[in-house]
């Protein structure tokens, strides 16, 4: 790891904490030439598995496309950084314990929609009108009263 100050490459590890979900590991670090303290991350990435899409096409998982689309959906909506960041990792431990290589777009769109549903409503609504294309205001109102009583939107 470089020294974000002085670019040496020689740090030290002062301390290391886990994340509640054990996702990602949080390393306090010194540099030994400029004695600059900073914090790294670790996390685990999802390596080789391939998204098939509805027309057949295949291409890599992408996370920042995952980020991106969901980002959308969030726009003026209150959340923290942080809890953006245990979304997206709830949602790619869930296409991990799928235990495949290839995760077709449709089931990739289901898992992401079931964990929006628990962390905004809102959101979770928004990210459902674009990846179901509801085709008039009935499917749209079908879709908020299948909500549970407690995340309906009024």
């Amino acid at each position: 790891m470089h020294c974000p100050v002085c670019k040496s490459k020689e740090t030290r590890v002062l301390d290391s904490r886990m994340t509640e979900d054990g996702m990602v590991v949080r390393r306090r670090r010194e540099c030994a030439t400029c004695e600059y303290r900073f914090s790294t991350h670790e996390e685990i990435e999802l390596l080789d598995i391939v998204v098939i899409k509805n027309n057949g096409a295949r291409e890599a998982y992408d996370r920042s496309k995952l980020e991106a689309g969901i980002l959308r959906s969030l726009v003026k909506r209150p959340y923290t950084q942080e809890s953006f960041h245990n979304l997206i990792h709830s949602i790619e431990r869930d296409i991990q314990k799928q235990k495949q290589r290839e995760i077709t777009s449709k089931m990739l769109g289901e898992i992401v929609m079931k964990w929006l549903m628990r962390f905004d409503t809102v959101a979770y609504i928004r990210f459902a009108s674009i990846y179901r294309a509801f085709a008039d205001v009935k499917t749209f109102e079908k879709e908020i009263r299948s909500l549970p009583k407690g995340k309906r939107v009024e």
